[in-house]
């Protein structure tokens, strides 16, 4: 079993075959961000509604996902019941899954949540299979509690046994660690199962929060990417209303350098043009989604400059002109940067527009914290 790549193929579990999941970075919906304890069964199915109508489930949001709160007792048995806010999960997960997209659910490792509900504390295995017997497809798990119960240095085991539990299913389940980039969980995620890990602690939707989050606490950590297994900085918060139209196309372009899950944030019932635009530019999806998995890097900074570049699977390149400034400015990519000489073809993603060839280096002005995203032809 490697640190960067588990070879789920070729395993049977269960008499099925367990599939690879998360070849590419998860895309879906978390209800947290915005909804926070207010989530309930019926929202969810609005939710999804919305996803399956608006565009999102066609560009490549296909997640539903429930964080927090949805959790109730145990039986006499132990199994894991839902609270009165989801009547019946399997029928949720079913319909959900008639819309065209998946489902997914939260835990932790822990007696309690960090909300203070059940976890899964000694029911690693019998919640693993409740969720399979519910449809799940994707599961959230989040240390919290779990502090009081074992010491930090456990964690890789504590993340195995539910690992394990889920793939003995026989049910392809996307295993999300969320334990905040502690004990350097990247080194070990992909060996106890996971598919993507927390690198930070919680987002928050200001400029501050999102842009400390993704320039500065992803650094060196590009090596550990790779198909099925994905550095997390954390949820997007496009649409919820704290920040500025260039500020979320910086989250949104940011996020898909750092080949990072794309889980929105927002109440996708209700979006502005403008939010659409960005959570649904298939251009820039494409760059989070490139089947070579190579996350992208800081290659030059200037100031409030930086040019932050991503190779892709055609031999080309995706390259984001960051400005993190106050005032307006020009950034510059020079081609050396990409190993490269001569003439190469550029292409502006968020205005969808061609910018012919250039040689040599590409200027272009950025607005006080905004980006301008190239696709650069080799």
């Amino acid at each position: 079993m490697t640190t960067n790549r588990i070879l789920l193929t070729a395993l049977l579990c269960g008499g099925a075959l367990f599939a690879q999941v998360a070849e590419t970075p998860p895309m879906g919906w978390n209800s947290w961000n915005f909804f926070r304890n207010k989530v309930d069964d019926k929202t969810v199915r609005e939710i999804a509604d919305a996803m399956a109508s608006n565009g999102m489930r066609d560009a490549g949001y296909v997640y539903v996902n429930i964080d927090d709160t949805w959790e109730g007792e145990r039986d006499a048995q132990g199994n894991i019941q839902s609270n009165s806010k989801f009547p019946d999960m399997k029928a949720l997960a079913d319909y959900v899954h008639s819309k065209g997209l998946k489902f997914g659910v939260y835990s932790s490792p822990g007696p309690k949540t960090c909300a203070r509900f059940e976890g899964s504390y000694q029911h690693e295995e019998q919640d693993a299979r409740t969720y399979a017997a519910w449809g799940v497809d994707y599961l959230k798990y989040d240390w919290c509690s779990a502090r009081t119960v074992y010491q930090a240095g456990e964690m890789q085991p504590v993340y195995k046994k539910m690992g394990d539990a889920l793939k003995s299913t026989g049910r392809p389940i996307v295993f999300s660690l969320c334990q905040y980039g502690r004990e350097n969980v990247w080194e070990w995620a992909p060996a106890v199962g996971g598919n993507l890990w927390r690198t930070t602690g919680d987002i928050r939707d200001n400029w501050q929060s999102m842009s400390d989050l993704g320039f500065e606490k992803q650094k060196g950590l590009e090596k550990y990417a790779a198909p099925g297994h994905w550095n997390d900085p954390d949820m997007l918060e496009i649409g919820n209303g704290h920040m500025t139209g260039d500020e979320y196309r910086t989250h949104m372009s940011l996020w898909s350098m750092l080949a990072a899950p794309l889980l929105a944030g927002n109440d996708v019932r209700s979006m502005s043009d403008e939010t659409k635009a960005i959570l649904m530019n298939r251009e820039v999806i494409a760059i989070d989604q490139d089947k070579l998995g190579k996350q992208g890097w800081r290659a030059s900074k200037d100031g409030d400059g930086e040019v932050w570049i991503r190779p892709l699977a055609d031999g080309g390149y995706a390259v984001g002109l960051f400005n993190r400034g106050a005032e307006s400015r020009k950034i510059t990519v020079k081609w050396t940067d990409l190993k490269w000489k001569g003439k190469h073809k550029v292409r502006d993603l968020w205005a969808h527009a061609d910018r012919g060839k250039s040689k040599d280096e590409f200027s272009s002005d950025v607005p006080s914290h905004g980006v301008v995203m190239l696709r650069v032809a080799k």
